[in-house]
């Protein structure tokens, strides 16, 4: 299609030597690259680089000298005549200690130890910043760069800013070294607050003792974790950013969220947080809008500051401050509790400058170029991704983008966005919908298996069975859609195991498996769904009288006194083997399966990947000497096998005896064949040993 060479351009178009469907928008292509090479020869000449850069966090809101135990205090408010700090410190005087401003707009502070060596400003103590804008008017905001705020809900829904300044003593130091970034990404996508079975909010400690070892021994290798930077309303799911470096206090203190990560390293765990930078809360008391007084600080001005659909306020990201602030937020996660990486939260919003809303997208490559790219939005992701490798290669960063944007997973250099992996979200729309509109019988498995396979090539995607905005409130998870009829009254072993019951059970691990091993070079599921967790979520809220009975994880049903007469323990046994074999024959981390088999009258599907032979049989009919196609040839023996007893199967096949010997010769292309026995409503994976 192109003549050509773009394999060693240095000016943004190498990627169109992957994909020559994008050398139409080449001028595109270079004009963001050149905005980003601008932003970043801008900082490393002003600023000493991205590491520098995004050490903001070092320089700006409250330092303590550890010697002298000084504290200095800084904040950027240009748009005000005059500040001062006050707090429980100095009770509460807004005159006894100003600010003073420079060139930039940055007020600062400095507020000498006391002689006996301890600091002028006591550990966990409540602070604020009160200013005079222009007008004379005075306002007061918390600390825009701090690290504590908790909130007293029997008081005010607004947070109080903390100053966090524990001694040596009180410190969490981390004991286990960082894992490697795993080739085979397994995500445990979990709330900290909702992972207790007893209705109210659950604790870091509480996630670290009860939950993080069941992560483990299901098989996954990282955790993305929602909900950490603090948010003023819980039912917003996290996504409501008030203070963007304070983790939020609801589940316990900062020490205890290192703790969290730092054991679950020690059990090999890499651990993502859910970073929100599309959008910030409205509030003014408690959030970053109008901080200093003025509509333009951190946000765009007027409607183009505002999300119209999410109620909050979006970033200026053609802004140097407001890069220094928000890649100095990804630095500081890293840096300070450890964390191994990211998932960016809307990613759509913020590249597009209709912001997806009102936007379907079909795919043409003209939707991702030209005037309806926010390339400021563009250019910041890229800045962060980069940021992240310079700061360690195993940093992992993951898109949430539904748009499907071309290089959103390339490297920076050759014109990419430079994330790692972005989510297949037309995967678990794809299931609900089959749930909700369509009979078993009238699935059609040329569909499911183009949606599971559709996604570019050379970019890597993250396939999952469910997300966690499917289970909130209006919604139902897979389990429940399945089984909402008798989970109440036949999840028992001790009851009659009805049709409906042995439907959902079967068609639950075939999902995922499904999803796991046809799906993405990785791999996501949501806390609770591995053991079919009943009903859906909903947080705690007016519209629900503040109930907490659905904000809740029944681990119970799987850990609880009677959990071993309960029907659950065979998806949670399915979900930890599933996991398990992929660790051992890494299919995550092999090139896309080959579908050898998408049968719609036997309704059988059959594919290979990484040498694991797959096959799915979602019929009633069981089949004896089924031929298979394989793409090597041997003795192929069970490794996975969804009717087992353990896996609340049947046991129709006994595995000590199915062997299947491959007979050369091409079958559904592939160069050799097996003949296998496939119970109905079953999946099963073999390999040659």
């Amino acid at each position: 299609m192109t003549t050509t060479d773009y394999s060693k351009a240095t000016d943004g178009t190498r990627v169109i030597s992957i994909d020559p469907w994008l050398e139409p928008f080449a001028p595109a292509l270079r004009e963001r690259y050149a905005v980003y090479k601008k932003w970043l020869d801008n900082i490393n000449s002003t600023e000493g680089g991205l590491l520098k850069f995004s050490q903001g966090y070092k320089n700006m809101g409250f330092q303590v000298d550890e010697a002298s135990q000084d504290v200095v205090y800084r904040e950027w408010a240009p748009g005000v005549v005059d500040a001062c700090l006050m707090g429980d410190f100095n009770g509460w005087n807004r005159e006894s200690h100003r600010m003073t401003k420079d060139q930039y707009g940055v007020w600062s502070l400095v507020l000498k130890g006391n002689p006996s060596g301890q600091c002028a400003i006591p550990h966990d103590s409540k602070v604020k910043i009160s200013m005079v804008m222009p007008s004379g008017e005075r306002i007061e905001r918390l600390p825009a760069w701090i690290n504590r705020v908790t909130q007293d809900l029997s008081v005010s829904p607004v947070y109080d800013a903390i100053f966090w300044n524990p001694s040596k003593a009180q410190r969490y130091i981390p004991k286990n070294p960082k894992p490697k970034q795993p080739a085979d990404l397994k995500i445990y996508e979990a709330h900290v607050g909702i992972a207790t079975p007893e209705p109210r909010v659950g604790t870091y400690k509480e996630f670290t003792k009860n939950v993080l070892p069941k992560i483990g021994d299901l098989g996954y290798n990282a955790i993305q974790l929602m909900a950490i930077q603090e948010h003023a309303y819980y039912a917003s799911f996290g996504y409501q950013i008030t203070s963007f470096f304070a983790p939020s206090s609801r589940y316990g203190t900062p020490e205890e969220l290192k703790e969290l990560i730092d054991v679950a390293h020690g059990l090999g765990i890499t651990v993502l947080l859910d970073i929100v930078h599309s959008h910030a809360c409205k509030n003014v008391l408690d959030g970053l809008n109008m901080f200093d007084g003025t509509d333009h600080l951190y946000f765009h001005e007027g409607a183009k500051g505002r999300h119209e659909l999410w109620d909050s306020r979006l970033f200026n990201y053609g802004s140097h401050e407001v890069l220094r602030f928000l890649l100095s937020n990804c630095r500081y996660w890293l840096e300070e509790f450890g964390f191994d990486g990211f998932r960016f939260d809307g990613v759509t919003s913020m590249i597009y400058t209709h912001h997806g809303i009102g936007t379907g997208f079909s795919g043409g490559y003209h939707e991702y170029f030209g005037p309806g790219v926010d390339t400021e939005g563009v250019v910041y992701l890229m800045l962060a991704n980069e940021l992240c490798r310079q700061y360690s290669p195993d940093t992992i960063s993951v898109a949430e983008d539904v748009s499907g944007m071309p290089a959103l997973c390339r490297p920076v250099a050759e014109g990419g966005m430079g994330f790692d992996y972005r989510l297949m979200m037309a995967v678990p729309d794809m299931w609900i919908k089959l749930l909700k509109e369509t009979r078993d019988e009238d699935w059609d498995f040329g569909n499911i298996c183009h949606t599971l396979t559709n996604r570019r090539h050379m970019e890597k995607s993250i396939a999952y069975a469910e997300s966690h905005d499917q289970a909130l409130v209006g919604d139902k998870t897979l389990a429940f859609w399945l089984m909402d009829k008798e989970m109440y009254t036949n999840m028992s072993d001790l009851t009659e195991r009805t049709p409906i019951i042995d439907r959902g059970l079967a068609l639950h691990k075939m999902i995922r498996l499904i999803t796991h091993g046809l799906g993405g070079e990785g791999y996501l599921n949501f806390i609770g769904n591995e053991f079919g967790h009943p009903e859906w979520l909903d947080f705690p809220r007016a519209g629900n009288n503040s109930s907490f009975q659905h904000a809740r994880r029944q681990f119970n049903l799987i850990d609880g006194p009677d959990a071993h007469l309960l029907r659950y323990k065979y998806l949670y046994n399915f979900d930890r083997e599933m996991n398990n074999t992929e660790s051992r024959f890494k299919w995550l981390a092999a090139p896309q399966a080959y579908v050898s088999l998408k049968h719609q009258g036997d309704r059988l599907v059959a594919f290979d990947r990484a040498g694991v032979v797959f096959i799915f049989n979602f019929s009633d009919q069981s089949y004896t000497d089924f031929k298979i196609g394989v793409p090597e040839p041997g003795k192929y023996t069970l490794v996975l096998d969804s009717d087992t007893k353990e896996n609340g199967g049947h046991a129709r096949l006994d595995h000590a005896k199915t062997e299947c010997f491959s007979e050369p010769g091409d079958w559904n292309g592939r160069p050799h064949s097996i003949m296998v026995y496939v119970p109905s409503k079953c999946c099963i994976a073999l390999a040659v040993q």
